[in-house]
């Protein structure tokens, strides 16, 4: 297409515009404006984000619901079942010397671990300094003797616990093989079943 043809084209165009204005075919925005221009009045412009940010709440919600993990129950034969999560872990609400805490179910891990602001929120016993072997490498902490735990509807006094390390939120804690020993672990299906030894 040539420099004649293009400047044609605008011509054809642009008068084109002008008829159909003429005709009452073209709404023009009176003002200049973002919303005046997109022909919304202030208040429409309210009314939609309102209501963007009801569905938007509204989904947050759903979500929360939907990923949130299925409660523990006890079996006829009282074994602690553990539903699986949506996102492929066990986690199971319990207490450590008395204060609530939500356990990720790890059967790697040797010990049950805390972090040093659950300890503390906890009044846990200063324990043992030493040097925790994670998979990131070499972890100060200490470890705490005969602790009370309590998983679900069972209580464990005696337990040991790992403090110190990172990486857990101030009421997040590991369920390891220090409790976890104490059971015969069972994995069905999208369920852990703990049963007593």
């Amino acid at each position: 297409m040539g420099m004649q043809d293009r400047d044609w084209w605008r011509e054809a165009q642009k008068e084109r515009v002008q008829r159909a204005g003429k005709n009452g075919l073209v709404n023009r925005p009176k003002t200049i404006g973002l919303f005046k221009s997109l022909g919304s009045t202030p208040l429409q412009i309210l009314a939609i984000l309102l209501c963007w940010i009801a569905l938007m709440s509204l989904l947050y919600f759903a979500m929360s619901h939907y990923l949130k993990p299925k409660p523990v129950f006890v079996s006829p034969f009282g074994e602690l079942v553990i539903p699986r999560a949506r996102d492929g872990h066990f986690y199971i609400a319990g207490s450590v010397n008395g204060r609530p805490v939500s356990f990720l179910v790890d059967t790697g891990a040797s010990l049950v671990t805390v972090s040093e602001q659950f300890a503390r929120d906890a009044n846990l016993a200063l324990g043992v300094a030493t040097i925790f072997k994670t998979a990131n490498g070499d972890l100060a902490g200490r470890i705490v003797p005969d602790v009370p735990i309590q998983v679900g509807p069972v209580d464990v006094a005696g337990i040991r616990i790992g403090v110190g390390l990172v990486g857990q939120g101030p009421t997040d804690a590991l369920l390891g093989q220090s409790f976890l020993s104490k059971f015969e672990v069972v994995l069905q299906k999208s369920q852990m079943i703990l049963r007593k030894r």
